[in-house]
């Protein structure tokens, strides 16, 4: 498994156009429900998009597009690409995270083959963004919360993070790899501290979840904030004073009336 590439996309970085005019930069995040932005009827998940600005630079600003459920497939056949490629424009970056809804065989508005379509799909991501100047940056998706009886991790996004990788590389594209570094932090904490960071909670613990949840894919707010730092350390316009922040606490986030990609 390959490191985060965020070295990679540093070093490819110079003045944007809209740096140059003084036009804010925007970061566009394509992506699923890991990533989405949630309302205050869904407090205390969030997902990493939800929290990228706090690892951000006062600049720049996001504009979190993901979507729960979407894959590169459905998010494009939605129209929900059209829509971010109409707004993005020279200098600005666009975050794309998909496969786990492209994992799920049995529904093909969603499903994609990770040889095949699925890079095909990545591949409308990546060139949209490039006819209008902006900067395109594969995301491989999030690792969920997976360990064996004794404890010990493992991986579960089978084919689709190699595809990705592949991809990048074939379209000298900037990739984040968030599979390997989420492995890695998961993999460390083990399985008691993950609970703190993914949605699990006792019932009665939250107002939202009466019953309790126990969730391995979605994240808490702190959950979310450590994996946009994962994210954040490879994205053009990064704070490295928030990055190197410990501590940084869980009320950071605010969470709007409704879910702003579904509204």
């Amino acid at each position: 498994m390959r490191a985060a590439l965020g070295g990679a996309v540093a070093s490819a970085y110079q003045m944007s156009p809209a740096e140059a005019t003084g036009r804010r930069r925007t970061v566009f995040v394509a992506g699923d429900s890991t990533a989405a932005t949630y309302a205050t009827a869904d407090v205390p998940r969030a997902g990493w998009g939800q929290a990228l600005h706090v690892f951000l630079r006062p600049e720049m600003t996001v504009e979190n597009a993901a979507l729960s459920g979407a894959s590169s497939k459905s998010f494009a056949d939605l129209g929900r690409l059209d829509r971010i490629l109409a707004a993005i424009g020279p200098g600005d970056v666009l975050l794309v995270s998909f496969a786990h809804n492209d994992e799920k065989t049995e529904d093909p508005a969603r499903y994609t083959e990770p040889w095949t379509t699925f890079q095909d799909y990545l591949r409308l991501y990546l060139d949209g963004a490039r006819a209008r100047k902006a900067r395109p940056i594969l995301v491989t998706p999030v690792e969920r919360r997976r360990f064996r009886a004794d404890g010990t991790p493992y991986l579960s996004h089978g084919e689709y993070p190699d595809s990705m990788r592949a991809l990048a590389e074939a379209t000298r594209t900037p990739l984040i790899d968030l599979t390997a570094s989420s492995f890695a932090l998961w993999s460390a904490l083990g399985p008691e501290a993950t609970k703190d960071h993914f949605l699990w909670l006792d019932p009665g613990e939250e107002p939202n979840y009466p019953d309790g949840a126990a969730d391995n894919t979605h994240f808490q707010a702190h959950g979310a904030i450590e994996v946009a730092r994962l994210v954040a350390a490879g994205v053009p316009g990064r704070d490295r004073c928030a990055l190197r922040d410990p501590d940084i606490p869980d009320d950071v986030l605010t969470w709007p009336p409704t879910r702003p990609a579904e509204s």
